[in-house]
């Protein structure tokens, strides 16, 4: 695009252009040019990026900086679609992992296997049993795809599955600890989580976190009545 404006600026050899020479915008809008413009992009897209075209170069009119060329409806339909092309590239795009780190939260942590992205792939470009009980055709639960899984592998007695760990540990304060002493160890005093903190977590589930022993590497739960604790390994 940077290349396009050099050429478009005035020079010796150039007309310059003044503000009357810019066409309108409903009238390009209407030249053939931009009907392949529209066709990719609709018209919302279209019109602000060449609105925004138009504005750039009535700024530039008015400081004797525009050439004739500049305003022709090719030269405008080609900036364009410079603007749109980099407006709605993808986002999120491939970068090189250099930091020491192989699993970064920043940078998505750990990969997909080929198996596992078909997997993803079979399931989101046709319609699965997500919610459907295929033995009595009625409406089913999504945990119970994975919950015979998870019991078997963690020999847990039930289980159910969220997007992340702080909802994880969100569910598990709520479900154990409502109104209870929570002992966590020093080495988990951390806040994880763009937006989310562990206090936050502690006061929408009314529980109450004790420091635990500083030597320690677990995180205790008092549960019950009794006050009998549940420990789990720290990571």
């Amino acid at each position: 695009m940077d290349a396009e404006r050099d050429r478009s600026t005035v020079t010796a050899d150039s007309t310059p252009a003044c503000a009357a020479d810019i066409p309108s915008l409903d009238r390009l809008l209407n030249n053939g040019l931009f009907a392949p413009l529209l066709a990719q992009y609709a018209r919302t897209q279209v019109t602000a990026a060449l609105r925004g075209e138009l504005d750039q170069l009535r700024q530039r009119a008015l400081g004797g900086e525009l050439s004739l060329d500049a305003v022709s409806a090719e030269a405008l339909a080609k900036n364009v679609d410079l603007r749109l092309a980099l407006r709605t590239r993808p986002r999120l795009r491939a970068v090189f992992n250099l930091t020491g780190t192989v699993l970064h939260t920043n940078l998505g942590r750990a990969l997909l296997s080929d198996t596992a992205v078909q997997a993803v792939l079979r399931a989101l470009t046709a319609p699965v049993n997500l919610e459907f009980d295929l033995h009595s055709g009625g409406r089913g639960d999504r945990d119970d795809l994975v919950v015979p899984l998870l019991c078997e592998l963690t020999g847990a007695e039930a289980a159910t599955v969220v997007n992340n760990n702080a909802a994880a540990v969100l569910l598990m304060l709520n479900t154990i600890a409502n109104r209870r002493e929570v002992l966590v160890s020093r080495g988990e005093l951390v806040e994880i989580g763009g937006a989310f903190r562990r206090r936050s977590g502690r006061r929408a589930t009314n529980s109450i976190s004790r420091p635990s022993n500083p030597q320690t590497s677990t995180a205790m739960i008092a549960a019950g009545r009794n006050g009998i604790p549940c420990s789990a390994t720290s990571e």
